[in-house]
């Protein structure tokens, strides 16, 4: 593998420019790149964003970095499934753990431009406002300074659609967990502006007082599929569907996309069908029948593949875990054959990566069975390179075993340099191999 400098290799997954100008060898962080109904998305470390660290880190700082992130998704997702509180999983350095990637959102009226992560498991949208206590960014929403803002009263029903609601004599309120931060929010409206399209009255969480270092620090945009979400809430304009493409963490440009709405949406596309669980609403569940590795199918219990929706367990897609996760039965039989392919050169490990190699490999493909697609991943999708070539490390690890691990997760990097579409009004979520790069 060709060497790029550390830092480059280490920005997994970075998504920034719009797919029009995937010809760029730098994204144009210019507001005017974003068109129509198609969106630039950033990844955090994204030359265009401001929350990437001030000094670069070396690539294993960066791997354990992510992992922790990834660790306290994994958390906020189990909480969502179990509905039960968990630990929070304290770090001796203070991370970023904020989600992966971001878009740009205008809010209000004259707008206020914020960089929002998006969040396909959340469905409220909330940002930072003025006056809010612990929130970790200097940009706020200035709600004052905006004509078109209103709080909502007790009585409206969105006031049932939010975690905790709370009343005051002023505003409906709600607080949450998210990742290891809670979040205490009042419930209000304001116009959203995405790309070319206004969405007015659009009902967020304005933040009046954040713990911890998962929030997103300039706010979060909900992409789930509950009432309260950007699908919820722009029926007539999106009809629910969206997708996204997420670029291979080698390419310079760094290129990616959202595209709202059924327009433009590929044609020839495999399709798996969304599961329906009524108590997770907001999760993208599909049925993943089976793991290949090379040709062979692993042995793995069928029980932990199982959709069920009593204990929440069973297989999501999402956009904030950057790497895949599988409940434990499940990771062991992947693992053991794909060590098996290798053959007999050391393994080490890395965090939480339990089978990297320091010398050259030849892998297997690996390839994740859903009901009616088989999706086969190029090693690029599942294989991480250190910056120097010298370690490479199977990228996906067995659910954690302090959190509720009924769920696997498979998570950004694994959907890197594919289109997934996202078709709820048809109950199914679509995957086309596209070079988003």
């Amino acid at each position: 593998m060709k060497t790029k400098s550390p830092f480059l290799l280490s920005l997994l997954l970075l998504l920034s420019i719009s797919a029009e100008s995937h010809h760029h060898h730098h994204p144009n962080c210019n507001a005017a790149a974003d068109r129509s109904s198609t969106l630039q998305v950033f990844h955090i470390f994204s030359p265009c964003s401001p929350f990437r660290p001030s000094k670069p880190l070396s690539w294993a700082d960066n791997v354990l970095q992510m992992q922790a992130k990834d660790q306290a998704r994994l958390q906020f997702l189990s909480s969502l499934v179990a509905r039960k509180s968990v630990a929070p999983i304290a770090s001796a350095r203070q991370l970023i753990q904020s989600p992966t990637f971001v878009v740009r959102a205008k809010i209000g009226t004259p707008a206020q431009t914020l960089l929002m992560a998006l969040d396909t498991s959340n469905d409220a949208a909330w940002i930072p406002c003025s006056g809010c206590v612990g929130c970790p960014s200097t940009t706020v929403f200035s709600s004052d300074k905006s004509s078109s803002f209103r709080p909502l009263p007790c009585r409206s029903p969105q006031c049932n659609q939010v975690p905790n609601p709370s009343c005051s004599s002023s505003a409906c309120g709600f607080n949450l967990t998210y990742g290891s931060s809670t979040v205490a929010a009042d419930l209000v409206q304001d116009n959203i502006t995405l790309a070319n399209d206004s969405v007015p009255a659009y009902t967020f969480g304005c933040i009046t007082k954040a713990t911890g270092s998962s929030v997103p620090p300039q706010g979060l945009l909900g992409l789930g599929r509950g009432p309260l979400s950007l699908l919820g809430q722009s029926q007539s304009l999106y009809r629910s569907t969206f997708s996204y493409c997420l670029p291979s963490f080698k390419s310079t440009g760094f290129s990616g996309s959202l595209r709202l709405g059924p327009v433009a949406q590929p044609k020839r596309i495999k399709y798996t069908p969304l599961l329906r669980n009524p108590r997770r609403s907001s999760l993208y569940y599909v049925n993943l029948i089976a793991i290949r590795v090379g040709r062979r199918i692993v042995d793995i219990p069928p029980s932990a593949l199982a959709f069920n929706s009593a204990t929440g367990a069973g297989t999501i897609i999402d956009s904030g875990t950057t790497f895949t996760r599988l409940v434990a039965p499940a990771y062991t039989a992947v693992r053991n054959e794909f060590r098996r392919r290798i053959g007999n050169a050391t393994i080490s490990s890395l965090g939480g990566f339990d089978t990297c190699y320091t010398v050259p490999i030849i892998s297997p493909t690996i390839t994740f069975m859903f009901a009616g697609m088989n999706v086969t991943l190029p090693p690029d999708n599942f294989l991480l390179h250190s910056s120097a070539g010298t370690t490479t490390c199977l990228a996906m690890a067995a659910a954690p075993d302090n959190v509720n691990s009924v769920l696997n997760v498979i998570a950004s990097m694994q959907q890197q340099n594919h289109r997934i579409l996202f078709d709820v009004p048809n109950s199914r979520i679509g995957v086309a191999r596209e070079p988003c790069s």
